[in-house]
């Protein structure tokens, strides 16, 4: 891995789908006997818990009412 300019390492994708990293998810770097250590933050959310925080967010249906579904969608994803 190539440490850029910015102090930023790019973790390989492999590695991210064996260890359910995903964008957004919080690491720590932690050093122990000279050694780094990328590790899950301890006050990190599980994926369960993510997605439960993104249902809480999602409009009830009197929000949404008279919107196509395209629009739905786009503000859905935030986009």
């Amino acid at each position: 891995m190539l440490l850029n300019s910015k102090g930023q390492v790019t973790i390989p994708a492999a590695l991210r789908a064996k260890y359910r990293l995903n964008e957004g998810d919080e690491v720590d770097v932690i050093e122990e006997d000279g050694v780094l250590r990328i590790v899950r933050a301890e006050s990190a959310s599980s994926p369960g818990q993510r997605m439960v925080e993104r249902m809480r967010r999602i409009p009830m249906s009197k929000d949404v009412e008279g919107m196509t579904t395209d629009e739905i969608m786009e503000m859905l994803r935030g986009e």
